[in-house]
């Protein structure tokens, strides 16, 4: 059963409509994904793997400094831990390697559905072990049956 999108027992319509947001948010984020990694694609075929994650990363500062004039801070950045600066590390090595990936037989398709199979692997390893400040929380028969699901589709896309 499909839960509904908006609960209207007392307290539970502003958490339902946060979970909501929050899904379309990832959602739009996907698809941003794929975008940037069709535009990294391009370039880096048209230049180089290396000097495409550059250029790539170049924008991507010069917009992340404009938004971050632009929008409120309240966070202090003494409250990272120091694992979190090193952020860009992954960000740049997934382009180099989405371009790469983009750039051969497995195509837009099998890229991204690989991808998400990384993704969802990584983070229900994440999520069980409480890596990263994360919440431990085990992972259910649901999320094994979903990475199955996932895995499944990865697999047709690329063995086609």
């Amino acid at each position: 059963m499909i839960p509904p999108l908006i609960d209207r027992r007392p307290g539970r319509l502003a958490q339902t409509l946060g979970q909501t947001i929050g899904a379309l948010a990832a959602f739009a984020a996907g698809l941003l994904l794929a975008l940037m990694i069709a535009q990294n694609g391009a370039l880096a075929s048209a230049t180089d793997p290396w000097l495409g994650s550059w250029l790539a990363h170049g924008v991507g500062t010069l917009v992340a400094a404009l938004l971050w004039c632009l929008a409120p801070r309240s966070p202090t950045p003494e409250a990272a831990p120091p694992w979190a600066w090193l952020g860009g590390l992954p960000g740049a090595l997934t382009v180099v390697l989405a371009a790469l990936c983009l750039n051969s037989p497995l195509g837009m398709a099998g890229t991204l559905a690989l991808l998400l199979l990384g993704q969802l692997l990584f983070g229900a390893l994440c999520d069980a072990r409480g890596w990263f400040g994360l919440a431990r929380r085990r992972p259910s028969g649901k999320d094994a049956l979903a990475a199955l699901l996932v895995m499944a589709g990865a697999l047709l896309i690329v063995l086609h």
